[in-house]
């Protein structure tokens, strides 16, 4: 049975970096997708022009065959200078309007500021009253989980997207500003590298990895 998937990423960019391959996955059973990217992603690094950040969130989002794209609108890097209650007051009406069963969010102890307050932000938008709501996973972005210190990420579900790896490169390869040169962890290589490191832990060819943040088995269903 198709269920209600729910994305929440900071930035253009980072819907894809933590879970493009689960997507994809997602999106292949005919499962509902919805990603929310908080911020235009922009505006901080490349002027008031921007990129085509926009453009490139819908070029990316039809790669893996979703057709839900949220933006928020919020400025880059700026998460900082409003109320959570600003924030928070979207994701759920989100959360209402589309009934997610499970929700990939961003990783809490990231080190860019953004992420760490759309996660705060997102534990309240999808509180265990959102009845809904059957799992929260936090997923790893490169280039920034790994560069927090302390490394609190510590992984406990491996998504096996080896069937789905392709998309999620080609998803990224949308994302002309964000991309780096090699060894950059945002470089297409280091991407499929790191997937193949996460995979290889678990005796698979790829995989994206998650963090369980809230879990609940309802109705007296026995866990699965």
């Amino acid at each position: 049975m198709a269920k209600g998937i729910l994305v929440i990423a900071a930035h253009p960019d980072d819907e894809i970096l933590g879970c493009g391959g689960t997507v994809a996955l997602h999106a292949k059973a005919g499962d509902r997708v919805t990603a929310v990217i908080a911020c235009e992603g922009e505006s901080l690094r490349y002027g008031p022009g921007g990129v085509g950040q926009s453009e490139h969130t819908r070029r990316a989002a039809a790669a893996l065959g979703v057709s839900d794209v949220r933006p928020l609108g919020f400025r880059d890097q700026r998460l900082d200078t409003i109320t959570l209650t600003e924030l928070i007051a979207p994701l759920e009406r989100i959360v209402r309007e589309v009934e997610p069963r499970v929700v990939y969010c961003q990783y809490g102890g990231d080190i860019n500021r953004d992420h760490e307050i759309l996660f705060k932000a997102t534990l309240v938008a999808t509180r265990p009253t959102e009845q809904c709501i059957e799992a929260v996973y936090a997923f790893d972005t490169a280039s920034s989980t790994e560069w927090a210190f302390p490394r609190t990420f510590t992984p406990d579900t491996w998504v096996d997207i080896s069937a789905t790896l392709d998309q999620k490169l080609a998803a990224m390869a949308c994302y002309e500003s964000e991309l780096r040169p090699y060894p950059h962890p945002r470089s297409l290589e280091a991407l499929r590298h790191r997937a193949r490191a996460w995979g290889n832990q678990q005796c698979l060819d790829a995989a994206e990895v998650f963090m369980t943040v809230r879990r609940a088995v309802r109705n007296g269903q026995t866990p699965r």
